[in-house]
Formats: C-alpha cells, sequence, structure tokens
C-alpha cells in the first residue's frame, strides 16, 4: 500500500484506540466501584463546581493568538530593525510569545475558576 493512505488510517487508529481505553477503563472502575456497594452520585459531583471547559478553552485560543500576533509584529520590527536573519527570528519570537500567551491565559483561567 501507499503510505499516503496509512497515515490517515493509522491516525485514526490512534485517536479511535485512545478514546476506547479511556472509556472502558472507566466504565470498568464504575462498575467496580458499585459492585462494591459505593453510592453512585459520585460520579455527579464536581459537574456543576467551576469554570465551563468551553470559557476556559476560549481564554487560552485567544491569549494564543494575541501571542501569535505580537509576536509577528516585534518580529517584523527587530529583522527591520537589525540585520538578524529573518529564518531565525520569526520562528523563535513567535513561539516564545505565543509561550508567554499561553502562560496569561492560563493565570487568567486560573483566576476564572477561583470566582
Amino acid at each position: 500500500m501507499d503510505s499516503k493512505i496509512l497515515i490517515p488510517i493509522s491516525l485514526f487508529l490512534m485517536i479511535f484506540g485512545i478514546v476506547y481505553l479511556i472509556y472502558s477503563t472507566r466504565n470498568r472502575e464504575r462498575l467496580a466501584l458499585i459492585e462494591k456497594g459505593v453510592d453512585a452520585s459520585i460520579f455527579l459531583q464536581g459537574k456543576g463546581s467551576g469554570v465551563p471547559a468551553w470559557k476556559v478553552f476560549v481564554v487560552n485560543v485567544a491569549f494564543l493568538l494575541i501571542g501569535s500576533g505580537v509576536g509577528i509584529f516585534v518580529a517584523l520590527l527587530i529583522t527591520t530593525y537589525t540585520s538578524l536573519n529573518d529564518g531565525a527570528v520569526y520562528p523563535s519570537i513567535i513561539f516564545i510569545m505565543s509561550g508567554i500567551g499561553l502562560l496569561v491565559g492560563f493565570k487568567t483561567a486560573k483566576d476564572l475558576d477561583k470566582e
């Protein structure tokens, strides 16, 4: 077979395997707890507390995109006013600023969880 078709198939199988393993393990753990006589209401605890996951995701993606944009702008300024190599400056500054953006997003999401 051609390797172009093996890559998507193997990626799909890997994702399917991980999801199957997570759900089957969780099911076995729950069945074992129920067999021991533990109340099934423990599975519903923690559902209503905290910030919804989509809000945390949106905050992190927003700060990632802001960091990437600032990184591109700073890299443009650096390459315009210095004689540094474009090929080295752009990726490094973009990754640094994106990392800072994710760090700020993490701190902001943690502060949202406290409220």
